[in-house]
């Protein structure tokens, strides 16, 4: 039925479809189908050798792994004949454009057509300033870039028309302060009509100043009215910052972590560990042995995860952790809270929000206890640390 979809699909006007079934033999549409089917995944294929030959140098997760996995499992078991409906991959990594009506191959086919254009357009910019935007972007939205869903296409784009605006290189995706000035001036003061025609006149000279071929074009303007609607909200809440993503400034110095996979424990010694945790009868003693035995941050948090720890404690470790422990447990903890700029760790704590997992229960309660000078010497480190410099290795 796909194939035979497929050829009557090819037709512009659905009158010449219905007189194909009426006039054809109804094999000879599925084998003509079946031809169409083959060709597009043919040229799927070559479009994915293309994405991978041109593939981004970014620390992307959904990028990475959709074209590392996701993409190539498709192509190795897609069916034509059975199930050739079906997607059969799993794409986390999301289109600026995207059409989800179509299927099976077709859908793939459009889907690698553009991602090979967003990534023929980021890599005309600079790899440097594509990763510190990635960087400066995690930061502003208080997430970790590396694992979440977006799409870097959109970022770079706004970034350059926010470049030409003003008064940047077309090339250039990197904003200064100076600049982000300028634009929140111009945009604060601008009608939606007037963003809109703005943003177009951006978007007509990088198309002029880069190398940006039809097809590229006409992707491009598609994705211009989102743009408008975006800085338009932005500016109406006075929320441009959160649009327009600023270089950091030089003195201001982020904590960098490392965990260094070398310090881990072995299964076995991990497994020996917690067993002795959980010989200790007294609580201070349990403290004292995670305390001297746990150099690895992997590790604490497979103790934590293990269940070693009862009640009262978990108390007794969290108030024997220093602020910068409690930072870290903090950023992994209220990942999703401390994505909302108005909330400070006081304010979090507030919430009653229900964590599942016991020591992360435990945890904040332990934190509602502190001090508000404890809190805010914790929330210190907070802020200092991105999640995209908490490196595991």
């Amino acid at each position: 039925m796909y194939a035979a979809d497929a050829y009557l699909y090819n037709f512009e006007e659905p009158e010449m479809a219905i007189t194909c079934l009426k006039t054809i033999d109804v094999r000879q549409i599925y084998e003509r189908g079946m031809k169409m089917v083959g060709q597009c995944l043919e040229e799927s294929k070559q479009l994915y050798k293309e994405i991978v030959a041109n593939k981004l140098g970014v620390p992307v997760d959904a990028y990475n792994m959709t074209i590392d996995e996701s993409l190539p499992v498709f192509l190795r078991k897609y069916g034509i004949i059975f199930d050739a409906h079906n997607t059969m991959a799993s794409i986390d990594y999301p289109l600026a454009v995207d059409d989800m009506r179509l299927q099976g191959v077709f859908y793939m086919k459009q889907y690698l057509e553009r991602l090979k254009l967003e990534t023929e357009f980021c890599a005309m910019f600079d790899q440097r300033e594509l990763l510190n935007l990635l960087a400066y972007y995690g930061r502003e939205c208080r997430f970790n870039y590396r694992i979440e869903l977006f799409n870097i296409y959109e970022v770079v784009l706004n970034h350059a028309i926010f470049s030409v605006l003003s008064g940047g290189d077309a090339y250039q995706i990197r904003i200064s302060e100076s600049q982000y000035q300028r634009l929140e001036q111009q945009f604060m003061s601008l009608t939606e009509p007037q963003i809109r025609s703005v943003i177009s006149g951006a978007m007509g000279k990088l198309q002029q100043e880069l190398p940006i071929h039809t097809r590229l074009k006409e992707y491009m303007d598609g994705c211009m009215e989102d743009i408008v609607q975006r800085v338009t909200n932005a500016a109406k809440h006075g929320s441009l910052r959160a649009v327009i993503i600023t270089e950091r400034e030089a003195g201001v110095k982020s904590i960098v972590l490392f965990f260094n996979e070398e310090d881990r424990m072995s299964d076995v010694e991990l497994r020996r560990r917690l067993d002795e945790i959980m010989a200790c009868e007294r609580k201070e003693d349990k403290v004292k042995l995670i305390l001297s035995s746990f150099h690895s941050f992997h590790d604490f948090l497979d103790m934590l995860e293990s269940d070693c720890l009862y009640g009262d404690e978990h108390d007794a470790l969290f108030h024997a952790s220093g602020d910068m422990e409690l930072a870290i447990l903090a950023k992994i903890v209220f990942y999703e809270e401390l994505r909302s700029e108005s909330l400070d760790l006081p304010s979090i704590l507030l919430l009653e929000n229900e964590h599942r997992v016991e020591w992360q229960m435990q945890f904040v309660q332990s934190l509602k206890g502190k001090s508000r000078e404890r809190l805010q010497a914790v929330e210190k480190y907070m802020d200092e640390m991105d999640y995209e410099q908490m490196k595991f290795y």
